[in-house]
């Protein structure tokens, strides 16, 4: 009789474990994801992103706002101040962003640099907004080649 209630408690534990781990990830947000000893933290990453946009919006182009980046991403502690500017057309990107930088990283056995990239995308325009009219996937005229 043992036998049988094997896989009634196997797929029980198996549902419980599946939960627990569910509730888990429903908590983890890139608000949660701080910069520790060892790694660098998502929230800071955009940020620093958030901090480029708000400076090429107040030149007056077309206005933008910051999304979020990869969310797998995973990169070690910069050691030195976030680099940051369009990432270049050269990149292949299909969409929009800004590159975050970090040239020296916190001595690991992974990576001595990287880039985050961080997609963008045009804030919508205001009615009544004295802005031009653009079509969707218009060229921005910004130059973001290398």
């Amino acid at each position: 009789m043992a036998a049988h209630g094997t896989p009634l408690l196997r797929s029980t534990l198996l549902s419980a474990a599946l939960s627990a781990c569910a509730l888990c990830l429903a908590s983890w947000s890139i608000e949660t994801d701080r910069s520790t000893e060892h790694t660098h933290g998502l929230f800071e990453i955009r940020e620093e992103a958030k901090r480029f946009i708000a400076h090429e919006n107040a030149k007056g182009h077309p206005q933008w706002d910051v999304l979020e980046p990869n969310l797998k991403t995973l990169v070690p502690r910069c050691a030195v101040p976030l680099e940051t500017r369009w990432t270049p057309r050269s990149n292949g990107r299909s969409k929009l962003s800004v590159i975050v930088t970090c040239t020296a990283a916190v001595p690991n056995t992974v990576m001595r640099r990287w880039n985050v990239h961080v997609p963008v995308e045009r804030k919508p325009i205001q009615a009544g907004s004295s802005a031009p009219s653009e079509r969707a996937g218009a060229r921005t005229g910004l130059d973001v080649s290398e």
